[in-house]
């Protein structure tokens, strides 16, 4: 008998596979359990339809974050902060105020999006902006010391 999963089953398949399985297994587990709908022809053809529908929203998904990559391209952050003498920072610059940076510059970036190493004291650096799986910018980070 064959199944449409709605719900990830270990060793079986994950959401919207069409698997076989054996007719008690379906009938007395997999179906009761909310885990998996018959295989009908409406069945078939309205999973068709989710998969049509996702791949057109992940299409255009993908290319809203590839305008956003153009307009990231060339961007400078500029970050003030506390600094000792030797451009040592007291504390360290957070994705936080990165994208505090950005939103002033008009680009609304998700901080959780942002990776670069740890900055701990003053000078340029580099950081990867996550926009999309298939899609990624990097900006450039001028860390300066701030004057009282």
């Amino acid at each position: 008998m064959e199944v449409i999963l709605i719900q990830p089953v270990y060793k079986l398949g994950e959401v919207d596979d069409v698997v076989k399985v054996k007719p008690g297994y379906a009938r007395n587990y997999l179906i009761p359990q909310g885990f998996a709908i018959p295989a009908t022809p409406s069945n078939r053809k309205s999973l068709e339809e989710k998969k049509r529908q996702a791949s057109h929203k992940q299409e255009f998904v993908k290319n809203q974050a590839q305008e956003t990559a153009q307009q990231l391209e060339g961007v400078v952050i500029e970050i003030e902060t506390l600094a000792g003498a030797d451009g040592k920072l007291f504390g360290s610059v957070t994705s936080l105020q990165i994208a505090n940076r950005l939103k002033e510059k008009g680009i609304d970036i998700d901080r959780r999006a942002i990776t670069f190493g740890d900055i701990r004291s003053t000078g340029e650096y580099k950081a990867v902006i996550h926009l999309h799986r298939e899609v990624k910018a990097e900006i450039d980070i001028v860390v300066k010391r701030k004057e009282n």
